[in-house]
């Protein structure tokens, strides 16, 4: 490791060009077609497959495998995106290990589970590599639907109605499409901008209009989408942070753990993202990781995650914590921070021991401090802007499990509505799922 590692302060350049190549390079190398062979071959092709039912997007996992066992990867490839177009990113970030490759019986019987998440890469990644839209557009039924936010639910709302003949426009708040596929996780989990390679070619099955820059509450209202649109998608994910609430959360040094992630994925060049030498993340979920091993492989020294509950309690998965455990991350339980140290820029962080008591959390009398120059948290994120027609459940848009609001002819699905797990692959089958009652709505099936 370069000398500057050890540098005091938050600077750029603590590691060389080569080590940060190293470090960002791709978490799960693709597959070449002999090792895809290999390990198709070690599926059983179960029937009623636990894999397939474990999958949000219900993909036919052991025919797409057969099929990439018999050297049609193209064929396993649609068989895949008929149920989620997004599978090309789904298959990078995806987490398999707690989904599909747990209750695999490989997994159950030997440990180790069929590939499932790199074999679905192998397929699309086949299938994209030949720019080939494998969907053709219906006949256009003269219908338009908005949707909002071009992230993994609007994305997948938009294709399938762009399938069944509707004219779709997205209306995307930033200046770049892909949503957390684009701006929210680790960059070594889609390397080589595939998130905008992949928003381009799901844009080929034609129909579908990108207007970025354009906010709900801003640029557009509700009310104004529904009176030009037959239909409106919500998919606008969650925009604002939690605070921690506490005093000197304003210093310098401090920030929100999705904004690091968000300005590591955009920046060209690493080697010009300055980092700190002691780090400390606060919270439990991927976020929470994502940024504390990334913050590792851009050469701090020392990064601590602190969490205030159980590693039982963590959502993100156990693959995961070891992953950032493996990197050189100290991941500490049971304890949650109680001040900000510092006059002016940050130079700790203090933390109380927790517990629970009847049910509830509460903070011990004893604790200890971290030395930290860089404070990142993640303790999640909460719904803005949700106009305030809607019905909000758990600070969330309610919808029906078609994905329907409370509102006639607004759905919402993704990180927005009060519907499954935080998860990419989640969000694609809601929007998925709510494209087809829209359709059937627009129709007069439903």
């Amino acid at each position: 490791m370069s000398s500057k590692q050890f540098e005091e302060g938050i600077v750029a350049g603590r590691l060389d060009a080569s080590a940060l190549d190293a470090n960002f390079s791709d978490l799960h190398p693709a597959y070449d077609e002999h090792e895809a062979l290999v390990a198709a071959d070690r599926c059983y092709f179960c029937h009623d497959a636990p894999c397939q039912t474990a999958c949000p997007t219900s993909i036919d996992i052991p025919l797409f495998i057969r099929q990439i066992a018999t050297g049609t990867p193209e064929a396993a490839a649609r068989t895949i995106l008929e149920q989620n177009i997004l599978g090309g990113m789904c298959a990078r970030v995806c987490p398999t290990e707690t989904l599909c490759e747990e209750v695999c019986v490989r997994e159950v019987a030997e440990g180790k589970p069929v590939e499932i998440g790199r074999l679905q890469r192998f397929a699309t990644d086949t299938l994209m590599a030949k720019a080939a839209q494998p969907f053709d557009r219906a006949d256009a039924t003269g219908k338009k639907v908005a949707v909002v936010g071009a992230g993994p639910a609007g994305l997948a709302c938009a294709h399938r109605l762009a399938m069944h003949g509707h004219d779709v426009v997205i209306f995307e708040a930033r200046s770049k499409s892909g949503g957390l596929n684009e701006f929210g996780i680790a960059a070594y989990k889609s390397t080589n901008d595939f998130a905008q390679a992949e928003v381009d070619w799901l844009l080929g099955i034609g129909g579908i209009e990108i207007r970025n820059g354009m906010a709900l509450g801003d640029q557009i209202t509700l009310d104004s989408l529904q009176s030009d649109f037959d239909a409106v998608f919500l998919g606008m994910g969650l925009g604002a942070v939690n605070a921690l609430r506490l005093e000197g959360e304003d210093k310098e040094g401090v920030s929100p753990a999705t904004d690091f992630i968000s300005d590591l994925r955009q920046v060209s060049d690493l080697g010009s993202q300055p980092i700190g030498r002691d780090v400390v993340v606060i919270g439990g979920g991927m976020t929470a990781i994502d940024a504390g091993a990334q913050a590792r492989l851009l050469g701090a020294q020392n990064v601590t995650i602190v969490y205030r509950r159980g590693q039982e309690a963590m959502a993100a998965s156990e693959f995961e914590q070891d992953l950032a455990a493996q990197k050189g991350v100290r991941i500490i339980h049971n304890a949650a921070p109680i001040g900000i140290e510092g006059n002016g820029s940050l130079t700790g962080v203090r933390f109380a021991y927790t517990e629970t008591k009847d049910g509830k959390l509460v903070t011990r009398d004893d604790g200890f401090s971290l030395p930290a120059d860089q404070l990142f948290t993640a303790i999640g994120q909460s719904l803005t802007g949700a106009p305030e027609a809607l019905t909000i459940e758990g600070g969330k848009i309610q919808v029906t499990e078609a994905g329907a609001t409370s509102v006639a002819g607004v759905w919402a699905g993704g990180d927005c509505a009060s519907g499954g797990d935080d998860l990419t692959v989640t969000a694609v089958a809601e929007g998925r799922d709510a494209a087809e009652n829209i359709h059937a709505t627009l129709m007069g099936d439903a």
